[in-house]
């Protein structure tokens, strides 16, 4: 992988933004930038296919190329090693770097040129861990993701994690649509396999058992790996342990919105829940919304982005006092306040990976550079107070 150059080109990774721009770290894997509405369009499944039997619904797939315009330069150096940072997701043989990668943004506000600079930056960095979905975009960012494992070659070295249930091509969890919606990101994805599968949010009106029953199908025949949940409730989490006692697949992981702004709603039933089950925890939006990285003190800091919209709820006494107190420790360690959000994530018990997004190359380091901050006991309760 030396010097070479590879380009690729033939579906667009650019989606208009009609005048919204975003040009903040965000923790934001967890919103939806669009839902697929059919441009990237998947193999339909015969209609006499349509329930009982799932294995009769798992496909073949081929890679999706997505267009990048500038040729693309691969490292001239090998990145350094990070097994020491890395950790376990719960139960599997998933080794990440503590970070992973939103890529929410790709397709959306982000283009294809600046999606492969970002990606490019966290991998050299020692980055592995990608998270995405397949409403992300309308695909793109599955798509984006893809071109660039193939283009790079690193697909063995490269953790995926995807969530499924809102592409409107395949929506919810029934058994036919999880089918559908696994084989379409595996193709716009170029691969065989996705590491981590996500249910993006709970599906009330498919039974847990059915869900649970089309994943146990997929996992026996390798096209997903593990199995993981997103925004599902401690209930629901308790009742799928249940399910995964009497032999359908556990949730490994989950993905829940966490972070110095928004406590409550994980420190409460689903921290004691996902301790006891030792799910392993990526909170989303952990730099709520670009609030914590300081970007933000007064309403003339605010430009005309969706996240600097978001980003404005935080503008009161409590969520300054919070910066404030971010902001000094940041400065003690000699690094960034979104670095310092993010090891506070990592501190807490049960956290694997916080997920956040960069819209820059250079907004990378920030956030991958909170895998070596170790925050004394005076910073975690300084930060535990002002945030309480």
């Amino acid at each position: 992988m030396r010097g070479s150059v590879a380009t690729g080109r033939v579906a667009t990774g650019r989606v208009a933004t009609d005048g919204v721009k975003t040009d903040e770290l965000t923790g934001e894997s967890g919103t939806e930038p669009g839902l697929h509405t059919g441009s990237a369009p998947t193999e339909q499944l015969p209609a006499d296919q349509s329930g009982s039997r799932v294995d009769d619904l798992i496909l073949q797939t081929r890679p999706v190329q997505v267009q990048h315009t500038a040729p693309v330069h691969l490292p001239e150096h090998d990145r350094p090693a990070a097994p020491d940072v890395r950790r376990s997701i719960g139960d599997t043989d998933l080794s990440v770097h503590p970070l992973a990668l939103g890529c929410s943004v790709f397709g959306w506000t982000t283009d294809g040129d600046t999606a492969m600079a970002i990606l490019d930056r966290h991998w050299e960095l020692g980055g592995n861990f990608l998270d995405t979905a397949d409403s992300y975009a309308a695909g793109r960012s599955e798509v984006l993701i893809g071109s660039w494992m193939r283009t790079r070659g690193v697909r063995d070295d490269t953790v995926i994690s995807t969530k499924i249930g809102r592409n409107r091509d395949n929506p919810g969890l029934s058994p036919r649509s999880i089918v559908g919606a696994v084989h379409a990101s595996l193709e716009r994805l170029g691969t065989d396999h996705i590491d981590l599968l996500h249910f993006h949010f709970d599906d009330l009106d498919v039974p847990l058992e059915e869900s649970l029953g089309a994943m146990e199908m997929l996992i026996a025949n390798g096209t997903v790996r593990h199995l993981a949940a997103s925004n599902f409730t401690a209930e629901r989490l308790m009742e799928a342990r249940v399910l995964a006692a009497n032999g359908l697949p556990r949730f490994e992981a989950l993905e829940t919105p966490y972070n110095l702004m928004n406590r409550v709603s994980f420190e409460s039933s689903l921290a004691l829940v996902t301790r006891a089950q030792g799910v392993a925890v990526m909170p989303y939006f952990a730099l709520a919304h670009g609030f914590l990285t300081g970007k933000y003190h007064s309403k003339a800091d605010l430009t005309d982005t969706i996240r600097a919209g978001r980003a404005s709820a935080y503008l009161n006494r409590a969520g300054l006092k919070v910066l404030a107190v971010l902001e000094r420790i940041a400065e003690d360690h000699g690094v960034a306040p979104s670095t310092i959000a993010l090891a506070w994530l990592l501190a807490k018990e049960g956290v694997v990976a916080p997920v956040a997004s960069a819209s820059r190359p250079e907004q990378v380091d920030a956030l991958v550079a909170a895998a070596a901050v170790r925050l004394g006991r005076a910073d975690m309760v300084d930060l535990d107070k002002v945030s309480a």
